[in-house]
């Protein structure tokens, strides 16, 4: 019995202590850890950079109010700046105060030059944004707004991937359009080629900012600092949490300069965001992780395992893999995946079963080569016995 609240369907695994890709439980037991936090732990655990700057930065000032100027924080959103397209950032501490803060950041600049009928906001299906009221509206998933109506106005739903959708949506009432480069939580869903560039284009037609929730995809989660980099198309705000902090709570919001000044003083603001164990956390992970060479590496090792994938999933009919990077899912079916999800997890091996039918993988950026095939032997394993056991239109997703 817990006095913890239950908002989440735990497994049997009390981890204690993590180690590089690793995670140990009470008992000892050791397990790859492949999904990292969901994507959270971006120099996995315990690595010497991050421990040592929480060490250090503890000792001397944790929290300090942004009632005052916080050196860490302009040197982490100089760090940012100088490695994107952006001018200015505003710290918080989760994702989905991110995009709360984002989606404020849209309106307001849209009431600013164009009046208050301006205030659309376009999301699509299949779409995670937070549970937090602003980001829960834009998540198009109806099952997870159940019994917490009335929803926020002002948000509208286009399937994603459908730029025909997206356009007969946007118009003169249009203030942003908030779109993930990969959709975690539904599947690690792709668009399709020209989707993003499209966007771009409605934004671009009818002065409305282009917001990507990088929460997932960005900090060298797809190979690149932030996934936008990779896909050519830069938006006019990007949103940033979970692998900023490398396990510790940091969010952030990226914007170019004529949009960042709509969030005046007093208009938005955050008692941690932003506070000087936080900014500690962020300057270390940035500080590995936007080197070039580090960015090549995560290539290579998403490289290595989507092959491996590919080559799996080519021995189950209907099975796919998406996603860039070490931010991928192979999709098994409903029948096949909860089962090898289960066998991953005898064992040991950590992954995280979205949608009922696929296996997203999300392992720290510092997994090895090794690890990565030491767990793609753990799959393969498991969905050839469990291919040798079932019949064939049991795997058919």
């Amino acid at each position: 019995m817990t006095s913890v609240m239950e908002t989440y369907k735990r497994l049997g695994i009390a981890p204690v202590e993590g180690r590089g890709s690793w995670l140990i439980d009470e008992r000892g037991d050791r397990y790859l850890d492949f999904i990292a936090g969901i994507a959270t732990n971006s120099l996995g655990h315990g690595h010497p950079a991050l421990v040592e700057a929480v060490k250090e930065q503890a000792e001397k000032l944790i929290h300090c109010s942004n009632l005052y100027r916080v050196p860490l924080q302009e040197e982490v959103a100089r760090m940012l700046t100088e490695a994107t397209d952006f001018d200015r950032v505003f710290f918080c501490n989760s994702g989905t105060e991110s995009v709360e803060a984002a989606i404020k950041l849209a309106r307001r600049h849209a009431y600013r030059t164009a009046g208050p009928e301006k205030h659309e906001i376009l999301t699509f299906t299949g779409s995670f944004h937070g549970r937090t009221y602003g980001g829960l509206t834009a998540t198009a998933q109806p099952a997870l707004h159940e019994g917490f109506a009335p929803m926020v106005g002002g948000f509208v739903h286009a399937p994603y991937g459908d730029l025909e959708a997206a356009r007969s949506m946007v118009g003169p009432r249009t203030a942003a359009v908030l779109v993930e480069p990969i959709q975690g939580e539904s599947g690690v869903n792709e668009p399709p080629e020209g989707f993003l560039a499209g966007l771009r284009e409605l934004c671009d037609e009818h002065e409305a900012l282009l917001i990507f929730d990088e929460v997932q995809t960005g900090v060298g989660r797809t190979g690149h600092l932030y996934a936008y980099q990779g896909v050519g198309v830069v938006p006019d705000v990007v949103t940033s949490a979970k692998g900023l902090g490398g396990g510790v709570p940091v969010g952030a919001v990226l914007a170019r300069e004529e949009h960042a000044a709509a969030l005046t003083p007093g208009s938005h603001g955050s008692t941690f965001g932003g506070n000087p164990l936080a900014m500690a956390a962020a300057r270390a992970v940035l500080g590995v992780v936007r080197e070039p060479s580090f960015l090549e590496e995560v290539r290579t090792k998403g490289a290595i395992l989507k092959n491996g994938l590919r080559e799996l999933a080519a021995r189950v009919p209907g099975a796919q893999v998406r996603g860039r990077g070490l931010l991928l899912g192979l999709e098994l079916g409903p029948e096949l995946a909860p089962e090898v999800f289960r066998r991953c997890l005898r064992e040991k091996v950590l992954v995280n079963l979205v949608g009922g039918k696929t296996l997203r993988m999300a392992p720290p950026l510092t997994v090895s080569r090794t690890e990565v095939r030491y767990a793609l032997c753990t799959f393969r394993g498991g969905v050839e016995a469990l291919m040798e056991a079932a019949p064939a239109e049991a795997v058919v997703a």
